[in-house]
């Protein structure tokens, strides 16, 4: 496929994560999409292309473009909190691969939360893999570590990567990632380490005391903690969270969901990941991920305070001349939604590269992989969602695949 120009519409754009990395790779931008105001505001003000505000569960036609990219909002599916495999949001991901499979680009780039695989045990990864495959998309989906990408955050994802009747390459890691379980089993160690979120901080500046009423148009500036959380994040040594505090300081709320496991019966879809409270990041390691709680949850890994906006938006690697528009928790919110800019560019160049030399030649849709894991082992809910997956797509198209990275 040789074409001068290759272009992408955005479905589910947010503030522009994706739109950004694809720009940066040469793709240009035709339209974005979104239906969360302070999100177009902000998607505005750092584009030159149109973005429409509108509910895609009700629209149907998009303009032309080589690949359509996107992130169905993923608030429903987030380990982070709690979850409803009812809600309406994640009917979202079946209008994705519908819109996909209607207007057939020669390519498409689907990003959402890890919680997206087990969900409704498996509904929506069928919602996103059926309609596409029987379109004759040629699909890798795979969980990863946007650390082995060169982001300096422990961030998993889902990503998955298709192409109308070829087969894409997924892109291979650029950086070996120390700090979370399971991160030396992707690559080893040749690759160097991913940035720290020391580097990503570098170069900042101090960080102003934020008063009510304050403006700070760069968004580096935080509220102080108060008397109470002042103490505990004075005791965090880097690495600690709540749990290393002497239990009289525990948050109330803290306490309700450390022991909610064994106490309240709460079913397994609506527990949420396991708490961490009040944590001090390291200087010497990638960041935790980045959602919309990291004003709240995250104590700088040097000073006693709380991360600021924009080092929120430095450890997701925007660029300081990103602006953001809204509250705090609405601009704190976007970053946390959105994909890390320097992630995006690595897919959208992978992509770029496959797309120069695209060859459709296949009548059928295949999945192609299907590495559903960073670990050794699997929940025994992922298990079953990876072999009714398996069944239905791999053994049918007689794929064999690894199951895990090497």
């Amino acid at each position: 496929m040789v074409k001068s120009e290759l272009t992408v519409v955005n479905l589910f754009s947010g503030c522009g994560g994706l739109s950004l990395g694809f720009e940066k790779a040469g793709f240009r931008i035709v339209s974005a999409f979104d239906n969360w105001q302070p999100a177009v505001d902000t998607y505005r003000k750092n584009f030159s292309h149109p973005i429409q505000l509108i509910d895609l569960n009700e629209y149907s036609e998009l303009p032309r473009s080589d690949v359509i990219i996107g992130g169905p909002p993923c608030q429903g599916f987030s380990s982070a909190g709690r979850r409803q495999a009812c809600d309406k949001r994640n009917s979202l991901v079946g209008i994705f691969a519908a819109l996909i499979a209607k207007h057939k680009p020669v390519a498409f780039i689907f990003e959402n939360v890890e919680g997206f695989l087990t969900q409704g045990s498996g509904r929506f990864v069928n919602d996103l893999l059926e309609p596409l495959i029987k379109a004759g998309y040629r699909i890798h989906l795979r969980k990863v570590n946007a650390a082995h990408y060169g982001i300096p955050q422990h961030r998993k994802r889902v990503i998955a990567i298709g192409g109308l009747g070829w087969e894409p390459n997924f892109p291979e890691h650029t950086h070996s990632a120390l700090g979370m379980p399971g991160a030396t089993l992707a690559n080893g160690y040749h690759l160097p380490f991913s940035p720290t979120t020391k580097d990503a901080l570098e170069g900042l500046g101090t960080a102003k005391i934020c008063r009510n009423g304050d403006t700070d148009p760069f968004d580096h500036s935080f509220s102080p903690f108060n008397e109470a959380d002042q103490k505990r994040a004075h005791l965090l040594k880097p690495g600690q969270r709540m749990r290393d505090l002497p239990e009289e300081l525990w948050h109330d709320s803290y306490k309700k969901r450390a022991y909610r496991r064994v106490k309240d019966g709460t079913p397994t879809e609506r527990r949420g990941g396991a708490p961490a409270g009040l944590r001090r990041l390291k200087a010497d390691e990638p960041s935790k991920a980045i959602t919309g709680g990291a004003l709240r949850d995250f104590v700088h890994p040097i000073e006693d305070r709380s991360l600021t906006i924009r080092e929120c938006a430095r450890l997701q690697t925007f660029p300081d001349d990103f602006v953001f528009i809204g509250t705090q928790s609405e601009k704190i919110q976007m970053i946390g939604n959105a994909v890390p800019i320097l992630l995006s560019r690595c897919i959208a160049k992978s992509l770029k590269e496959d797309l120069e030399n695209a060859k459709p030649n296949y009548d059928d849709g295949a999945l192609l992989s299907f590495i559903p894991t960073l670990s050794t082992g699997m929940s025994p809910v992922l298990q079953k969602v990876y072999n009714e997956i398996k069944q239905q797509f791999l053994v049918k198209n007689n794929m064999e695949q690894l199951t895990l990275w090497p």
